[in-house]
């Protein structure tokens, strides 16, 4: 992986100046992992002051000084330069008190969180590694940089942030790294509920979620305390194979990974120990438990301060995920008709993972009954069947014409009609529609 030429001459030019440049953090870790580097962040000696005067010539910005960045434009891209710099105490557990700028570039990497995210590269590719970086990006380790405990008193995101990298690259936390982030996990009610919810969703679209979730689970649990009742409770079903949690995980795991059906899938199985019975069969069931576990992502995504928009799409998925497919066409469009096809489709792909997690003879023929459905549903989207009042061939005024005055009776009309659409597609015609209507008004 080639350094950018902008950022190149940044490099040098900061270095022609005297001043000692590199770039660090996770775009080295990306660059020596063979992964594209989202941003390239580079740390000098240079103050901030200082570093205006080198590109003096340029247009910069002032993106942070208090904590020694400022960003150099180069044409469309803007680069960040940070002073190397010491951090004072975190009493807020997030932020430091105060930081203040030195010149020697260890001392700035000792500061960093993980040993992955301690390196340097000059613009010739040397590595600056004080602190085993590079052994441990090979070994697939995540390693605090000295004392776990006190990288993660300082600053208890950084406890998400280990799990999301672990969800990230399927990389393990070292021991130590492992201990600290479960002593330390109390710490994390000190974190705001928006950058929890950021962490979390990041964890959950890792290609390796189910492996975070497994590894960390009780540490999630802090931040999530809903998912504890869930560890270990035994299903006593022959169409689980899995206690509820190591299901929910692969679940999970077996699932697109948008933030939507992750979410949904982590929540879809939790209202479970609430709702256990044993039946005469000497069976397990859980009647209802759609509907618990909807309630019980309501209350964690309301704390979580999930969007809006989001939460409800989670809670609608959570809601129905449990449904029976549709056997008919005409069932088809009408649950197509009250969920959108969009939401099927999530929630064909929801009933995949769950399938996929239960026990092995149930797979194939779930699979299958899916399959089905999934055929069924792009049949009738392909003939552009209507599916909303806005594809009827009547509209309200047209049913106002017929007599009726303005108010609740025109939509109760409208649905009735709908109805039949549904169940008949071919009834979508005007005039069937406004002698159907007629019929129904003279009753």
């Amino acid at each position: 992986m080639n350094i950018p030429d902008h950022v190149k001459k940044i490099l040098r030019r900061l270095s022609d100046a005297g001043y000692e440049a590199c770039l660090v953090g996770g775009c080295v870790r990306d660059m020596l992992s063979g992964e594209p580097p989202h941003d390239w962040d580079i740390a000098s000696s240079s103050t901030p002051e200082e570093t205006r005067q080198v590109f003096s010539d340029s247009r910069v910005l002032d993106v942070g000084l208090s904590h020694g960045t400022v960003a150099v434009l180069c044409g469309r891209e803007a680069v960040e330069i940070t002073t190397f710099r010491t951090e004072g105490t975190y009493s807020d557990h997030r932020r430091p008190d105060s930081v203040a700028f030195v010149r020697d570039l260890r001392t700035d990497l000792s500061r960093r969180d993980f040993t992955v995210n301690a390196m340097a590269m000059s613009a010739d590719g040397h590595i600056t590694d004080p602190f085993g970086g590079v052994d441990d990006l090979k070994a697939g380790v995540i390693r605090c940089v000295g004392n776990p405990e006190e990288r993660f008193g300082e600053d208890a995101l950084r406890i998400l942030r280990a799990i999301r990298f672990v969800s990230k690259t399927g990389f393990s936390a070292e021991e130590k790294t492992a201990r600290a982030m479960l002593s330390c996990s109390p710490l994390l009610q000190n974190i705001s509920s928006e950058r929890i919810f950021s962490e979390l969703c990041g964890i959950l679209t890792g290609r390796n979620a189910g492996h975070a979730l497994e590894k960390h689970a009780s540490v999630l649990a802090v931040v999530l305390p809903e998912i504890k009742p869930s560890f270990g409770f035994e299903q006593h079903s022959r169409y689980h194979r899995y206690d509820v949690w190591t299901h929910t995980v692969h679940a999970v795991q077996a699932v697109p990974a948008s933030v939507d059906l992750r979410a949904a899938m982590l929540f879809h199985d939790l209202g479970k120990p609430f709702c256990f019975s044993i039946g005469s069969d000497g069976h397990g069931h859980f009647c209802g438990h759609a509907g618990t576990s909807r309630a019980i992502a309501e209350k964690a995504l309301t704390r979580l301060r999930c969007p809006n928009a989001l939460r409800d799409r989670i809670l609608t998925l959570v809601a129905h995920h449990d449904d029976r497919l549709p056997r008919s066409e005409a069932e088809m469009r009408r649950r197509a008709a009250r969920l959108g096809a969009d939401t099927l489709r999530a929630l064909f792909a929801m009933q995949r993972a769950d399938a996929a997690a239960q026990a092995e003879w149930v797979v194939q023929n779930r699979l299958s009954d899916i399959d089905t459905a999934e055929r069924m549903l792009g049949g009738i989207l392909s003939t552009e069947e209507c599916l909303s009042l806005s594809s009827l061939a009547v509209n309200g005024r047209d049913i106002m014409a017929l007599g009726v005055p303005q108010g609740p009776q025109i939509g109760r009309v409208l649905d009735l009609l709908m109805r039949r659409v549904l169940d008949d597609p071919s009834e979508n015609e005007r005039e069937k529609l406004l002698r159907a209507a007629s019929e129904l008004l003279s009753r």
